[in-house]
């Protein structure tokens, strides 16, 4: 087997591997409802943190409320999953590998 060809796999594995491990460290910040839901959820699609303000808390609408946190946790994960799929695909070179976003 050709060396370079290894060596280049394994480089690209490493690359891999530290884009990965940024990507715990990066965060989105997405708010809904003009601003009474905020997510905050990192590039492993881990939930960070979510704030609600206390004007969006309405006993009488918690359904309104319910919608808000649906809305920014989808939007917050859409992002995350770009985000990540970004970072690799421009170590890949946008090649499809199994297993990766």
């Amino acid at each position: 087997m050709d060396h370079r060809i290894l060596r280049q796999a394994q480089q690209l594995q490493e690359r891999m591997v530290k884009v990965q491990a940024e990507l715990g460290n990066e965060t989105i910040e997405v708010t809904s409802g003009g601003e009474a839901v905020k997510v905050v959820i990192d590039g492993h699609q881990r939930v960070r943190s979510i704030e609600i303000s206390k004007d969006a808390v309405d006993p009488e609408d918690v359904e309104m409320l319910e919608d808000l946190i649906l809305s920014a946790m989808n939007e917050a994960l859409d992002k995350s999953r770009e985000m990540a799929s970004k970072r690799l695909s421009a170590i890949t070179g946008g090649m499809k590998i199994p297993g990766l976003m």
